[in-house]
């Protein structure tokens, strides 16, 4: 899998759970200011990604992630 398509997958993960148009987003996309960075679904954004990826993420390792790009690199060093 190569990165810009695991940009699409987290894009795509990213919209549906958190509501917004994939239009919207980009790899620059703040987490937490910009997209609210609740808990509750950031958990069901990591288990959409491992279920489209087979990269373990840890719950820590993405919330730590500032933005839609840091998060792709968290992905990207599981797979």
């Amino acid at each position: 899998m190569d990165r810009k398509e695991l940009e699409a997958i987290v894009i795509k993960a990213v919209a549906t759970i958190y509501g917004k148009d994939e239009a919207e987003l980009s790899m620059a996309t703040n987490i937490k200011e910009e997209l609210g960075g609740a808990s509750v679904k950031m958990v069901g954004l990591t288990a959409a990604i491992e279920e489209e990826t087979d990269a373990m993420v840890e719950l820590q390792v993405a919330s730590a992630c500032e933005t839609l790009g840091d998060l792709v690199d968290a992905v990207e060093a599981e797979l």
